[in-house]
């Protein structure tokens, strides 16, 4: 399996008009957009998953509340009981400081700690070879946003994702939040915009229309022991406590439940 990748870029300029047509070898199918997560929760790596191209959000404001640089790891026995695993990280512009701007304080002590605390909450699964294969996938970068998108990447790549991986700092846009998303959907060729429900509360589909690109609600489930936690914890619980093939199986059934053909 590739998966494709564009290299750091400095944020984009943003255009004072849609952009330009997509170039023949654009990516076409599902896309989401997303910041880069450090080991995301389980509702956004399936959100991920069921979309043919991930646009990283790479070039908009690090919010130290969200999930860039920490995740919420789960007890492998009883997901109730969590607790943070955080990165000290550097913002070398103070508050404006963009996610791909963001520095690890001490990146060596970074990858230990990331090691150490992993190991301890999911050191005894039997699934543990998989999760081991997702840390040593994790580079030396002392980037922040780097560290997040390669954590997501080694997820998605253990699970079998075929999909495309592109930054929205390479691609120009208009400066509304849902007219950015919707010009980075067009100017990648993407025929649907796989929406999370975060992103549903705000996001005006006008712009898509526009583009005529329809905006598909992603949810998951709520009846199910394993999606319970998924808005709350790392997807490394899930993965630990039922391994990487089941987890794929849950995974490709959201995919396949929220693909635009499946209720054709």
């Amino acid at each position: 399996m590739t998966l494709t990748s564009a290299s750091w870029a400095l944020a984009s300029t943003a255009a004072s008009s849609a952009p330009e047509p997509p170039s023949a070898d654009a990516s076409d199918g599902l896309c989401a957009i997303h910041q880069s997560n450090l080991f995301p929760r389980l509702s956004t790596l399936a959100k991920l998953f069921s979309a043919d191209l991930w646009i990283v959000l790479d070039d908009v404001q690090f919010a130290r509340r969200d999930y860039q640089h920490r995740a919420r790891l789960a007890a492998l026995d009883d997901p109730s009981r969590q607790q943070w695993l955080t990165l000290p990280t550097h913002l070398p512009h103070g508050r404006p400081t963009l996610i791909n701007q963001a520095r690890l304080v001490d990146p060596r002590r970074s990858r230990r700690t990331v090691q150490l605390l992993v190991r301890q909450c999911y050191g005894r699964s039997p699934y543990w070879g998989a999760v081991s294969e997702v840390l040593d996938a994790l580079d030396e970068s002392d980037r922040v946003a780097e560290l997040a998108r390669t954590s997501t990447i080694a997820l998605l790549s253990a699970l079998g994702w075929s999909g495309k991986v592109r930054d929205s700092s390479e691609i120009p846009t208009r400066q509304g939040r849902s007219e950015r998303l919707a010009d980075l959907a067009a100017a990648t060729g993407s025929t649907h915009y796989v929406c999370g429900t975060g992103g549903l509360r705000y996001l005006d589909a006008g712009p898509f229309d526009a583009h005529g690109i329809p905006v598909l609600p992603f949810h998951t489930p709520v009846d199910n022991p394993l999606w319970r936690w998924a808005r709350r914890s790392s997807s490394l619980w899930a993965l630990s406590k039922i391994g990487p093939d089941a987890l794929a199986d849950q995974l490709a059934a959201q995919r396949e439940a929220h693909h635009p053909g499946a209720h054709a």
